[in-house]
């Protein structure tokens, strides 16, 4: 396996090919292929960016007839047919289903452009400059997003430049199992003493990937988007790993029957793993002036393409998500399992979850790392999350086979036994 001009080459920033060290060369639905022809089933699925599997063939013929058609694949912002059969679809399928009504920013190809944008609208809309943010939140790595990210991983990578424009509150469970977080906010909001700026909005994963598979309580979602009404506070979901069904519904904010006033998507949007974002908003919050907000990939008609695809596959009805669903419950009960026979070794572990994006806490990134190393080396990819690494998360596609779904828990299984007996 010729890894030398990968490494010599490829800068000290890289990550996932030090917990992978393999050359991979082809990939199908859960499963990925070194050169050495070892395949591997896929519980990382490009960090969610993979809910419909690796070369999903229905949306790569869409792709393949697009291409031979020479259709546009850049054009800015131009208007394309590519672009007006997304949007007819998105409205068809996903939001008038819904009963959700808004406009669409394209703001360039990552979910950090998308949250970039969003907050940034949030000021211009609101005339105020404070976002508030949760503990454990990640929502990019440029500079505006990155301020209301909490990891002091990337929050000192900055150079010393700091980072500004947010303020941090406890998400839910973050004080203990019986305190609800929320009263510490509404106390604030109506204390001019109490050092918060009335911000512009809010930003919440429901779920929290890169912070532990940390999940919000319906009741507390319901309650924050009360709050943030009373207020006068826009509330964004930032639903770039959580969205596109990985939780069970197209939206991770559907299950709390809540409605954002501004919504971030990328990650799996495209439904093929090519770069896609967009950000939803209340048409009376489209308070941008033109060009105000730029981007010259934004306009990439290649994801228009195959976005449109997967809506039209998997979202038509609610066959899929109901599959979503079941699956997740499978994950469920096989990682209360593991859990329960780690904390029988000593070591205090739990599951949690929607949908399928679960994670098992073991208290440690050391014992994680034991697991997951174990795992690959039995022929499952599967990564950590958490401010210490102390999640093994889950991230299938939701396209898996019961079979491969099946095959790699019992992989995981016999993996945390091996690392830990």
């Amino acid at each position: 396996m010729q890894t030398q001009i990968l490494e010599r080459m490829e800068s000290e920033v890289r990550t996932y090919s030090r917990s992978f060290p393999v050359v991979f060369t082809q990939a199908r639905n859960a499963r990925l292929t070194d050169e050495q022809g070892r395949e591997y089933i896929d519980f990382l699925a490009g960090a969610g960016t993979l809910n419909y599997g690796h070369n999903n063939p229905y949306i790569k013929q869409a792709l393949v007839d697009y291409l031979a058609s020479d259709g546009i694949v850049h054009g800015l912002d131009f208007w394309t047919a590519a672009k007006r059969d997304y949007l007819e679809t998105l409205e068809e399928l996903i939001l008038k289903p819904r009963g959700l009504d808004y406009k669409v920013h394209f703001p360039g190809p990552t979910g950090t452009n998308a949250v970039e944008a969003a907050i940034r609208l949030a000021r211009v809309a609101k005339g105020r400059h404070n976002i508030v943010t949760f503990t454990n939140g990640f929502h990019g790595v440029t500079m505006g997003a990155l301020a209301t990210t909490g990891n002091r991983k990337f929050r000192e990578a900055t150079g010393g430049i700091p980072t500004q424009g947010a303020s941090f509150l406890p998400f839910d469970g973050y004080m203990g199992e019986h305190i609800d977080t929320l009263d510490y906010f509404e106390k604030l909001l109506g204390d001019k003493s109490g050092g918060l700026d009335v911000p512009a909005a809010v930003i919440i994963e429901t779920v929290q990937g890169e912070g532990g598979i940390n999940v919000a309580g319906l009741e507390w979602l319901k309650r924050l988007e009360s709050i943030c009404h009373a207020h006068d506070i826009l509330l964004i979901a930032d639903d770039i790993q959580a969205g596109c069904g990985r939780t069970g519904k197209f939206f991770s904010f559907e299950h709390a029957d809540v409605v954002p006033d501004i919504v971030t998507n990328s990650k799996s949007l495209s439904g093929f793993g090519l770069p896609f974002a967009h950000v939803l908003m209340r048409p009376e919050l489209d308070k941008w002036k033109p060009g105000q907000y730029n981007g010259t990939f934004r306009g990439f008609n290649l994801a228009f393409t195959t976005a449109a695809a997967t809506m039209r596959k998997y979202w038509s009805d609610d066959t899929f998500e109901r599959d979503v669903q079941r699956k997740g419950r499978v994950v469920a009960d096989r990682f209360q399992a593991i859990a329960a026979w780690i904390s029988e070794q000593g070591i205090e572990a739990s599951e949690r979850g929607r949908g399928l994006m679960r994670g098992i806490d073991v208290g440690s990134g050391e014992v994680a790392d034991k697991i997951t190393h174990k795992a690959f080396e039995n022929g499952l990819i599967i990564e950590t999350s958490g401010q210490d690494g102390e999640v093994v998360k889950c991230l299938c596609p939701l396209t898996i086979t019961d079979e491969d779904l099946l095959e790699g828990l019992d992989i995981l299984e016999t993996s945390v036994k091996q690392a830990l007996s």
